[in-house]
């Protein structure tokens, strides 16, 4: 999994059949520092994600949805971030963000 940074949506009207009701964000990955990187995703969102929260992200390939078998989705949110931690050091706390 990868942690990252949701800056957008990304809306398709014109798309295959199967990803009709499918949540699209645009998402920046972050380091292990906090930091985040210049690389960006499009990603299917799976739990409800909202704009500047962090995320986890799973690859399709590592972590496969049944209820997604048909549907050619690579990258998925599968988690809303509370905190990060590394080292004794709070990288991120959805309450702090939220103050």
């Amino acid at each position: 999994m990868q942690i990252a940074k949701v800056r957008g949506t990304v809306v398709s009207t014109q798309k295959l059949q199967s990803l009709t009701g499918v949540k699209l964000l645009m998402v920046q990955f972050i380091d292990e520092a906090g930091q985040v990187l210049p690389r960006y995703e499009v990603v299917a969102d799976s739990v409800g994600a909202g704009l500047d929260e962090w995320v986890l992200i799973s690859r399709r390939a590592i972590a496969p949805q049944p209820e997604n078998d048909l549907r050619p989705i690579d990258a998925m949110v599968v988690g809303i971030i509370d905190t990060v931690t590394v080292e004794n050091r709070r990288l991120y706390s959805k309450k702090d963000e939220y103050r």
